[in-house]
């Protein structure tokens, strides 16, 4: 069996390399598409058509899919999260010492000083009494968030010798077992503003951390604090954050979404959305989402997606295995399992998961099923999408 994957951006060359070309015509502007691979592209207003089975998204963050959408029509989207942490991590870690170090203010004063050397010396010994900033040894950064950028970002920091709060309800074990034992949880997120001299952001946008730090948030942050963003920029109530920085309440802010609003403030230091912008975080996006869309097509696996339960099974040699992804209600397993045995199917494993309202099940038979079998399950009621892999 061969696949038609569309692409809808450039995609790293080592990505695509993991898709043979025996069994993967890869392009832009193919029609009836298997799936989709897209980096930036928005795909709101796309109409996708019915053969598409899949959506890998090279990157953390999935804004630009339609994620709700395909979950209705029983197709998972794919990410490649901790991919681009190393590099996030870099730029969060630079500007924990722009923010201390006032490098970018200096700069810019510098770079405006008119006169020969020795003029220019007079007015730089002047000046630099504006741009005297701290060393980060001994400070607390507040890391809020600890999936995979968050956890490399407070374990750099403790590193350097900074003390390190960390504030995540959702921690998995995973990320538990990769944090510095060094690393204090913090009680709440509250209390995490509370005691912290620069605070990073490391959470996705949804509606619960929309506006995350407001007025309230920011008055509980100790006078001459930093904020640094370069999770999403609707995290951040921005008129708040600018109200703060000139009533002094806050030193800098430093983030990675320039506006008309903010990139012209002395505090700010905005950058062109430059977190994951290496060649080898890019590279490493494509590869693993390459990788996750490959198992899925080839063996209905689930990993790394954002709307589809973790669904992993291996294959037994000599087995037909079908994948189908329905509604989670009960008795969906049971109404498959009774299509199956009446047709004298023997399942020889299966799989069966759920995340919120759709599960996902994997079965293995012993022989191939008919079509007829086939189509009585994909009529049952609450099946989104079934297919045979």
């Amino acid at each position: 069996m061969s696949f038609r994957i569309l692409t809808l951006n450039n995609i790293s060359v080592r990505g695509l390399e993991r898709l043979p070309r025996d069994r993967y015509e890869v392009a832009s502007g193919l029609a009836d598409p298997d799936a989709v691979l897209v980096r930036s592209a928005d795909m709101h207003s796309m109409t996708l058509p019915p053969s598409v089975k899949a959506v890998g998204r090279a990157g953390a963050g999935t804004n630009n899919v339609p994620v709700a959408q395909l979950t209705k029509r029983g197709i998972p989207v794919f990410n490649a999260p901790g991919a681009n942490a190393n590099a996030v991590k870099e730029l969060v870690i630079a500007g924990l010492f722009l923010a201390a170090r006032n490098v970018v203010q200096g700069w810019e004063f510098v770079r405006g000083v008119e006169g020969d050397d020795h003029a220019l010396e007079e007015a730089i010994e002047r000046g630099k009494k504006r741009f005297v900033g701290y060393e980060l040894p001994g400070r607390t950064l507040g890391v809020v968030g600890l999936g995979a950028i968050g956890v490399e970002v407070a374990n750099a920091a403790h590193a350097l010798g900074m003390s390190v709060l960390g504030y995540d309800p959702q921690i998995t074990v995973q990320r538990a077992w990769q944090l510095s034992s060094g690393v204090e949880q913090a009680l709440s997120i509250d209390d995490l503003f509370s005691r912290a001299d620069l605070v990073t952001l490391h959470v996705p946008l949804v509606d619960a951390t929309r506006a995350l730090v407001n007025a309230a948030r920011i008055r509980l942050m100790k006078p001459g604090s930093a904020l640094l963003n370069f999770s999403r920029a609707g995290i951040v109530a921005e008129a708040d954050v600018l109200a703060a920085l000139d009533a002094g309440h806050l030193s800098a802010y430093v983030c990675d979404f320039p506006t008309n609003a903010n990139r012209h403030h002395p505090k700010v230091v905005a950058l062109p959305h430059l977190g994951a912008s290496t060649g080898e975080a890019e590279e490493n996006c494509a590869v693993m989402v390459a990788d996750t869309l490959r198992d899925f097509l080839e063996n209905g696996n689930v990993r790394h997606s954002v709307n589809f339960p973790e669904s992993v099974m291996p294959r037994l040699q000599g087995t037909h295995r079908v994948a189908i992804a329905n509604a989670n209600v009960p008795n969906m397993v049971g109404q498959i399992s009774t299509a199956l045995a009446e047709a004298r199917l023997n399942i020889a494993d299966l799989l069966n998961k759920s995340r919120g309202e759709i599960a996902y099940t994997i079965i293995d038979t012993d022989a191939p099923l008919p079509a007829p079998v086939f189509d009585r399950i994909r009529a049952i009621d609450g099946v989104l999408s079934a297919r045979m892999v």
